[in-house]
């Protein structure tokens, strides 16, 4: 701890913005899931960018290392300090304002603090969808979801979140205020600077404010839970469907028969969807502005033809919004059901579509020869490519067993990934929990290149350490 600094931080920003005492930094100190837990000598909760600005300058000044910190809901300990107890940790949670909505533009303007929730909710009073949707987000913070790309379910349809950015305020390392929140939908003067802040994990600077695209509400919504027999099947059924229903398929989402297992088993309220039990499930909603009769004539259409065409053994059409809903809890449940369970080892991964099957079945083989009594649990966003790989400890086996097969593992998972031509992370991003692997598996001078942006940016390193690169 450096008593000088400390002093100055106080002075500058006000002891009701800098928390010193240690009681009071204890809980910034562990991500959500309690894998991680680091050390810190203040927490700094800013209302304004020029604080957030002074702040970094005077880090910068005495070489304090930095930790920005959204939700909490990231699930790769980004957010989390390392052991050095000079970090200094930055919560946006206080910059939480909606500094404009316009529905002629059809732009949003934020602060990073903003709860993701708190935006798609504001936009949809005024008529307009944001698309960005996320299980945790009533408590992942807009900043956040930005700095890591974040993904979710409507990325078949919307992209992931740099799809919806148009423009970003960034306090960087040395305490000077990159202000891009333009809302251009075109501007072609050269390099897009923003790109290089979206998906960074807090490494470059601090987002201290976005503005996004805004969306037409699609009132007519409709939710197909379809019964399957193998991620093959699964394939073909997608193919129908995107080829019948084009953009108005908004999810793709597919989960096992252990998926659906665990969450009626940990979840109370939960039902099975059909009288038999099935291999895998599909999660379909398409979405639209059409005529509610013609829409539902279509999606009534496609899953005949599925059905009759044998792309699924069964389906189930939501009748209406509270049906829709409760078919969408057995996909949203399966993260919570598997914290109920335990210990998992996540995988979040992104594969050629196509080759989603295959992978399937050499990915298991292999991890049964590393783990034979290993319980899997798989579920994703099928429609985009991204899996949520997830492994548990066998039947009766202790929940240290994670911590025990964590690397032997993810060796495993992601050997198997980068032969398909995957990707080790999909939407969840690198911070703590992939770094060596990261290291590892990514090209050599994509690498390079993201070490002198960095230097660029953060010569002195004070920026999120530990975290991706």
């Amino acid at each position: 701890m450096n008593e000088e600094f400390l002093g100055k931080l106080v002075h500058t920003l006000g002891r009701d913005i800098v928390i010193t005492d240690p009681a009071d930094i204890e809980p910034w100190l562990t991500d959500w899931r309690g894998v991680y837990k680091g050390s810190a000598q203040a927490v700094v909760r800013p209302t304004t960018t020029q604080q957030v600005s002074d702040c970094l300058r005077l880090c910068n000044e005495y070489r304090t290392p930095v930790v920005p910190r959204g939700g909490n809901t990231g699930l790769c300990g980004g957010a989390t300090p390392d052991a050095a107890a000079g970090n200094v940790v930055i919560s946006l949670d206080r910059m939480n304002r909606i500094r404009a909505l316009d529905t002629v533009a059809n732009t949003l303007v934020a602060d990073a603090g903003a709860i993701l929730g708190n935006l798609r909710r504001a936009a949809q009073e005024a008529g307009r969808l944001l698309p960005l949707s996320l299980a945790a987000e009533d408590s992942s913070q807009i900043g956040g979801n930005i700095a890591t790309n974040a993904g979710g379910v409507n990325v078949v349809r919307y992209g992931m979140a740099r799809e919806l950015v148009l423009g970003i305020e960034v306090v960087l390392p040395n305490g000077d205020i990159f202000n891009g929140l333009q809302t251009l939908r075109k501007d072609n003067t050269g390099y897009d600077l923003k790109q290089l802040f979206i998906g960074s994990e807090g490494t470059l600077g601090v987002i201290t404010g976005v503005a996004l695209k805004l969306l037409p509400l699609n009132p007519v919504r409709t939710v197909v839970l379809a019964a399957v027999d193998s991620p093959r099947q699964s394939l073909e059924l997608f193919r129908l469907v995107y080829g019948t229903c084009g953009s108005r398929l908004q999810a793709f989402e597919y989960f096992t028969d252990a998926c659906l297992d665990l969450v009626l088993t940990q979840v109370d309220g939960m039902h099975q969807p059909f009288a038999d039990r099935h291999a895998g499930y599909v999660l379909i909603e398409v979405a639209d502005t059409a005529n509610e009769a013609a829409f539902q004539a279509l999606v009534e259409d496609v899953i005949g033809q599925a059905l009759e065409s044998g792309l699924c053994q069964d389906a189930v059409v939501s009748a209406s919004l509270s049906q829709l809903n409760e078919l969408w809890r057995l996909r949203e449940e399966i993260s919570e059901a598997q914290r109920a369970d335990g210990p998992h080892l996540k995988h979040d991964i992104s594969l050629p579509i196509e080759r989603i099957p295959e992978f399937m079945v050499t990915a298991e083989e292999r991890l049964r020869t590393v783990t034979p009594d290993c319980r899997l649990f798989v579920f994703g966003h099928f429609g985009d490519g991204n899996l949520h790989y997830n492994v548990s400890r066998p039947s009766g086996a202790a929940k240290g067993w994670a911590k025990e097969w964590e690397t032997r593992v993810a060796e495993a998972v992601f050997d198997e990934v980068m032969r398909y031509g995957g990707s080790i992370s999909a939407e969840h991003g690198i911070g703590q929990l992939k770094r060596h692997a990261f290291h590892h598996h990514k090209d050599p001078m994509q690498l390079r290149l993201m070490l002198q942006i960095k230097q660029i940016f953060d010569p002195n390193s004070i920026m999120n350490p530990g975290k991706l690169l």
